[in-house]
């Protein structure tokens, strides 16, 4: 027992350590959108995290789309929001597409380290004129 009480401020120290840490998608994008003239559409997120060793310089964002994939970009004047423009073809009504975040973290006696953030499936509807 007195074992286990010497140790347990050190487990329970390492447990809010690492329970402390979130990462969030926000998608800022609409769900429904407008059919545009020249089939692009914008797709833009925010990206939260509380985990201080995150490298925030090294961030870079990807939208998935199926199998094709889109850079995003950061928006100007934000230091965590990103925006891109996806085409869509003619005719599709819905698509399904998700965000992947990487970015490097330091690590304690290695170089920083490479991890991803992955957004739930989001939904963009595109409504014909008629369907408004």
């Amino acid at each position: 027992m007195r074992k286990f009480m010497r140790l347990s401020p050190v487990l329970l120290l390492g447990l809010v350590l690492t329970g402390c840490v979130s990462t969030t998608v926000t998608r800022l994008t609409p769900q429904h959108v407008s059919r545009s003239h020249d089939n692009m559409y914008p797709v833009e997120v925010a990206f939260e995290s509380t985990q201080q060793s995150l490298r925030w310089e090294t961030l870079s964002a990807t939208v998935f789309v199926g199998n094709q994939e889109f850079i995003m970009t950061r928006t100007p004047m934000m230091t965590n929001r990103w925006e891109t423009l996806i085409p869509v073809p003619a005719g599709t009504k819905n698509i399904e597409y998700r965000v992947k975040f990487t970015f490097d973290y330091n690590a304690f006696g290695v170089p920083p380290q490479e991890d991803t953030a992955l957004s739930k499936i989001y939904k963009l509807q595109i409504l014909d004129n008629q369907d408004n």
